[in-house]
């Protein structure tokens, strides 16, 4: 009987002839044996082996009989059982599992018990009784009884790693899942093994610890120094249940920027991953402890909607209620990985601000009340009908919609409101960037993807962290960097986090200079680093990611569109938003129609209106964000439909509201109450991703279609779309997925005009003088944004706000570490604790929208702005 692997044979693979419980298997050379009996279909039972991190050998439970020729030929055992999971193949080699060896079964009946001597017998109340691979081997390969007699090792708990990770030391196997993930995947050192050998009964210490895992806390490890006073973490449970000590895994104080929101040092991004990985109950996540087990579950597999990555998961509910999401298996995009957004931030969807019932505003008392959805359908449409005749209806639906929505806004806006005037990017944007994503991703398909991103060989960032705005880069990139596959470099103001963990080339560039630092890579300067990061560019497989902060300094994506021309890199934008792509496929731009057509283009109106059934389409290309604003502010247009928009994330709320509170007529589409239900008229809700199902269309161009995951009365925007639109006197034609993709399939694949590479200018360098500096700032991947709303432990988890300056501009203001600086802008003013940082003079970077510091608002200011300075808070 003989296996053979579906990997083609070339020549640049060795394939090595192995025998495995009596079957014959090929593998490539370098495979395990605990691989290769995979391939022939023969299961070994293990708990620290994972795929996709190294072998470690640390539990002992794949122990199988193994039989190698020797130098004359001969087939010989070896004197005991070794560990599949770190032997490599050998020719010749016979492999004897616990199938067919008494020794291996023995072996491995030995192992189980003696992980099971100190393990609990608490799985009725244990977040992993039911899908726990140690109970399931327990029963495959262990004995039927136990012969352990003693005391069982015990320890207080459970620990908290953070205010989200919970560890029972207890169930805990030792297998080092934990700290091999945050050591080799996510390069976050917040968890490790600590002391040595098995520890002793009760409170008794010999010499040092029993191996556990856990964070470094001195009191927990017993080494804390009694004359040395401490300071407590609030709610970190010590040895004898007392407040423990907040530690870290890094010697010397801890600084401001390196705590999280609790108090405790920084975690990771991504720690809920130890939870999934973990083959026993040591690790659980504090929202999910006790809610339910998994005969309790329905699970539905979706896609992640909180950024761009189109990441797996999949969703489970009791009862018609949301308890967790999982990270799913996808190898192609986030392998086993999420990030803790993913994994914990999906409260928000059934939060008890959630609209359940259309609202109208009354004229006699002003307030919001809940109507039918025949008369509030009716009241909206007669409204959009008005304003239509009289200056017309702005459209600003947000970032966050499925391709289905988007192409259902797009086509009520050409179709029953006959106007061009809709943009999705509730951000900072510019001219500058929809002409460059009408050119680079409107219509491209599949382009860049995470393979090409882990073997690039060189990747450069530009306006970009993918640890903060999309963690699956950030993921594959540090991995590709691990494995010698890509090298990083990315133009910033300062080495962040992140860029530290890929080991990235910092190519400094103030706020403002983006431009003239890609230029000057272009032209292979001089300087020798920044003239062999453009010879890099230029070899085959390079790619420049370029994110969406580059439309806030005008000229850089002129610039980075010459240098991917000049090299021959890969160009690919990442957005933060999960539906921003789809929404520029669909045409959620002022100047685009679905699929890369041009309003202008005349051609492209005919073709759209064919497949759409109307003879004609508004031939003016209409106003951006910030002109429909402002013309609605100005009596320009007289109503606004506003869908998942937040006034805080634009770069001027002042605006935002004013518009709001001047314009004749405001219909919301939302799926809780926000800052625009205030000044909305008519409020029809719409339902959220868990409540329906949809394609959201990540970075890469990838469509990722989802199921709905709950049965909802609720909604979706198209269906809202479609039933308003019929109150108009319009069919859309949105109704039925199967003839909306029908249509999409239509307009795909246009091969007409699209405008020319964007020719913009760099603006002049900003001049702060004595006291002033430039803004710089971004988003962190956990701060203020309403998708984390009803998650305290995953936002006791974020990194704390900081205001960063070098060490020259803290001393000329007399400021130390962990001070308080304010930074004044034309609005108000932020205060936030300084963390001095290795960055350019006359530069702050702020947090633009974490707790105390929403840029935009506060301090009417964005990136490149010249701000003030001081030591203290101007009264």
């Amino acid at each position: 009987m003989t296996a053979t692997t579906d990997r083609p044979t070339t020549d640049a693979v060795e394939l090595l002839t192995v025998t495995i419980d009596g079957v014959e298997v090929q593998v490539p050379k370098g495979t395990l044996i605990i691989r290769a009996a995979e391939r022939a279909g023969i299961q070994i039972p293990r708990f620290c082996d994972h795929p996709l991190l190294k072998p470690a050998g640390a539990c002992r439970q794949c122990l199988v009989d193994v039989a190698m020729p020797d130098r004359e030929g001969n087939v010989k055992p070896m004197p005991k059982p070794q560990t599949s999971c770190t032997m490599e193949v050998a020719p010749g080699m016979v492999v004897a599992t616990q199938h067919t060896s008494d020794v291996a079964d023995k072996a491995q009946h030995g192992i189980m018990e003696f992980l099971l001597i100190n393990h609990p017998l608490d799985c009725p109340v244990c977040d992993k009784g039911g899908e726990c691979p140690l109970q399931n081997q327990a029963m495959s390969n262990g004995r039927s009884a136990t012969r352990f007699v003693d005391i069982k090792r015990t320890f207080p708990k459970p620990l908290k790693i953070s205010t989200q990770i919970l560890l029972d030391r207890d169930r805990c196997i030792l297998c080092q899942r934990c700290t091999r993930f945050s050591d080799e995947i996510a390069g976050d050192p917040f968890i490790a093994l600590q002391g040595r050998g098995g520890g002793a009964p009760g409170r008794e210490r010999h010499a040092l610890n029993g191996s556990q895992i856990g964070t470094f806390d001195s009191k927990v490890l017993g080494i804390a120094d009694d004359e040395v006073p401490v300071v407590r973490a609030v709610d970190l449970t010590g040895p004898d249940g007392e407040a423990g000590v907040a530690g870290s895994l890094s010697s010397g104080p801890l600084g401001a920027a390196e705590m999280d929101s609790s108090g405790r040092p920084f975690a990771s991004y991504f720690s809920g991953n130890t939870i999934q990985i973990c083959p026993v109950g040591a690790l659980t996540s504090a929202s999910y402890r006790f809610r339910a087990r998994p005969f309790d579950l329905v699970s539905t597999a979706s896609v992640a909607e909180h950024d761009a990555g189109g990441s797996d998961i999949r969703v489970d509910h009791r009862r018609g209620t949301v308890v967790r999401r999982l990270a799913g298996n996808d190898p192609e995009v986030n392998e086993e990985w999420i990030t803790d957004k993913d994994r914990f931030a999906f409260t928000w969807q059934s939060a008890p601000d959630r609209l359940t019932l259309p609202l109208v505003r009354e004229e006699e008392t002003g307030e919001l009340v809940p109507t039918s959805w025949s008369e509030a359908l009716d009241i909206a449409a007669t409204a959009l009908a008005a304003a239509r005749a009289d200056g017309g209806v702005g459209l600003l639906p947000g970032g966050r919609l499925t391709l289905e929505d988007s192409y259902a806004w797009s086509k009520f806006a050409r179709v029953a409101l006959g106007t061009n005037d809709i943009d999705h990017r509730s951000r900072v944007h510019s001219a500058e960037e929809a002409q460059f994503l009408a050119q680079h991703v409107a219509g491209r398909g599949l382009g860049v993807t995470f393979g090409d991103l882990e073997r690039a060989g060189q990747v450069l960032l530009v306006g970009l962290e993918p640890e903060e705005e999309s963690g699956t880069i950030f993921l594959r990139l540090r991995k590709g960097m691990l494995a010698g596959t890509v090298k990083v470099a990315t133009i910033a103001p300062f080495a962040t986090r992140g860029a530290t963990k890929m080991r990235a080339q910092l190519v400094t560039a103030a706020p403002g200079t983006e431009p003239e630092v890609v230029d000057a890579v272009r032209a292979a300067s001089s300087e020798p680093e920044l003239a062999e990061l453009a010879a890099r560019l230029a070899a085959p497989g390079a790619v420049i990611l370029v994110g969406e902060r580059a439309a806030a300094v005008r000229g850089t994506l002129t610039a980075v569109v010459a240098l991917a021309e000049r090299t021959g890199a890969r160009l690919a934008w990442v957005p933060r938003r999960a539906g921003e792509v789809g929404a520029v496929e669909a045409g959620l731009l002022p100047g685009l129609l679905p699929a890369g057509r041009q309003v202008a283009d005349a051609g492209a109106r005919i073709d759209a209106g064919a497949v759409w059934g109307v003879e004609q389409l508004p031939g003016q290309p209409g106003r951006d964000v910030t002109g429909i604003l402002r013309a609605a502010r100005e009596g320009a247009l007289k109503a606004l439909v506003v869908g998942g928009v937040e006034p805080l994330d634009l770069p001027d709320p002042a605006l935002a509201r004013e518009a709001l509170a001047a314009v004749g007529f405001v219909l919301q589409l939302e799926v809780r109450r926000s800052e625009v239900t205030e000044h909305a008229d008519v409020v029809l809700p719409v339902a959220p991703p868990a409540e329906k199902a949809g394609t959201f269309v990540s970075w890469e161009g990838r469509r990722r279609p989802f199921g709905q995951v709950l049965v909802s009365r609720s909604m979706s925007d198209r269906q809202v779309l479609q039933s308003l639109a019929a109150e108009m006197g319009v069919d859309l034609r949105v109704g039925d997925l199967t003839a909306l993709h029908a249509e999409l399939g239509e307009l795909s694949g246009w091969e007409g005009a699209r405008p020319g590479a964007p020719e913009v200018a760099p603006a002049a360098l900003p001049a702060p003088g004595t006291g002033e500096a430039v803004l710089a700032t971004w988003k962190l991947q956990l701060d203020s944004g309403r998708l984390q709303d009803g998650e305290p432990h995953l936002a006791g988890t974020a990194h704390r706000p900081v205001a960063r300056v070098s060490a020259a501009t803290a001393a000329g203001l007399g400021l130390a570490e962990g001070a308080p600086l304010t930074v004044t802008g034309p609005a108000g003013s932020v205060t936030l604790p300084v963390s001095i940082t290795t960055m350019p003079e006359h530069v702050v970077w702020l947090p633009q929208n974490s707790p105390g510091s929403s840029v935009h608002a506060m301090l009417g200011a964005g990136a490149g702005a010249v701000v003030t300075l001081s030591a203290k808070e101007d009264r």
